[in-house]
Order: structure tokens, then C-alpha cells, then sequence
């Protein structure tokens, strides 16, 4: 799915790194959506905006040059063997 969509991007020359701050304008707005969604407990929208987000992601990475799977497969090395506990809803890392 990420090389359709990275096809898709570069089709529309979204990929230039000079659009960066645009795409960046565009997450956040995408977050809003999402925060909205939640807000009103929408599940379709908030499936939409999820969506969106990972896509938004997705060209944002390959406009800095980044390897958007690599930096996902990174993320999850740092916090798999990480321990903590859940308060209200927020997890907390043992230090």
C-alpha cells in the first residue's frame, strides 16, 4: 500500500521536499479531523482520519527522505520491550 501511494503522491508531484511544510499543514489538519471524530464518537470518520493520517505520513516521510516503514520498524524497537504501567489512559514508562 505504501508504494501505491507513493505512486499516487508522485504522480501529483506532492514528493518535493520544498512541499514538506504544506504536507505538514495537512497532518495537522488531519489530526484535527481525527480529535473531531473522537470528540463525537464517530467511528467511520475516525477510521477516515486515521486513514488519512498514515497517507499524509506516508508523503511527508518521502518528501524529508525518509524510509516511512523504517522509521515505523525503529519506533517499535525502542518501545517493545518497554515497561510501564496504564494511568488513566496514559502509559506511563518505568525510568
Amino acid at each position: 500500500m505504501t508504494d501505491k501511494i507513493l505512486e499516487w503522491a508522485e504522480a501529483r508531484s506532492l514528493l518535493n521536499p520544498e512541499n514538506a511544510p504544506k504536507q505538514m499543514v495537512k497532518l495537522m489538519e488531519e489530526v484535527g479531523e481525527l480529535s473531531s471524530a473522537l470528540l463525537k464518537s464517530n467511528k467511520p470518520e475516525q477510521e477516515d482520519a486515521i486513514g488519512d493520517i498514515q497517507v499524509v505520513l506516508i508523503i511527508l516521510s518521502a518528501q524529508l527522505g525518509i524510509d516511512y516503514k523504517a522509521s515505523l520498524e525503529s519506533a517499535y524497537e525502542v518501545i517493545k520491550n518497554r515497561k510501564g504501567k496504564t494511568v488513566d489512559g496514559t502509559f506511563i514508562k518505568e525510568v
